[in-house]
């Protein structure tokens, strides 16, 4: 079998199990949960092959080892738990106890709709919910839970933490875009 259709079979296998692929390009525009959001300039588009993940993006910056993972979630009216059972699922997916680890919440009101966002820094756990888990030092995680009649819209970057920090400003254009 030639080195090629090796290649080819090992992708295809991959994809089949639904792990993403980062696409050369992707969407400007995207909607998740009735809402259209723009996807910052220079953030990779990753194809989803999954039910709960609706959007999915890739961070890299010049200089930086690694990468941050940026997801959208929308599981429709009364689904996914509220805002306070998802800040606490996130914090809780630091090695860290939540009086230890160095976090913040804010909300605020943006035409109408509830938006709080979720920053964190400390030794993630990354991993499936119930599987096993890869502490990952120095890792931050930025959030927000933007609160709607179709059902919450929760987003979620998680990756080095200098390069979390780094992005907050985009971040947080990307949310407020899909509020217009």
């Amino acid at each position: 079998m030639n080195t090629h259709r090796i290649h080819w079979l090992s992708l295809s296998f991959l994809l089949a199990l639904g792990f993403p692929t980062v696409a050369a390009e992707g969407p400007a525009r995207f909607e998740v949960g009735g809402l259209t959001f723009e996807r910052p300039q220079g953030w990779g588009w990753v194809e989803q092959r999954g039910a709960m993940r609706q959007a999915q993006m890739e961070v890299k910056a010049e200089g930086v080892e690694g990468s941050a993972e940026v997801v959208f979630f929308h599981f429709g009216p009364g689904n996914g738990g509220g805002t306070k059972a998802n800040i606490d699922r996130w914090l809780g997916q630091f090695a860290e106890p939540r009086d230890q680890l160095k976090h913040k919440v804010e909300e605020e009101t943006v035409g109408g709709r509830k938006v709080t966002y979720v920053q964190a820094e400390g030794t993630y756990q990354s991993g499936m919910p119930g599987g096993p888990k890869t502490p990952l030092k120095d890792h931050a995680l930025i959030g927000a839970i933007i609160e709607g009649a179709q059902g919450h819209v929760f987003v979620r970057m998680t990756g080095p933490s200098g390069l979390a920090k780094a992005s907050i400003d985009p971040f947080k254009k990307m949310v407020m875009s899909g509020l217009k």
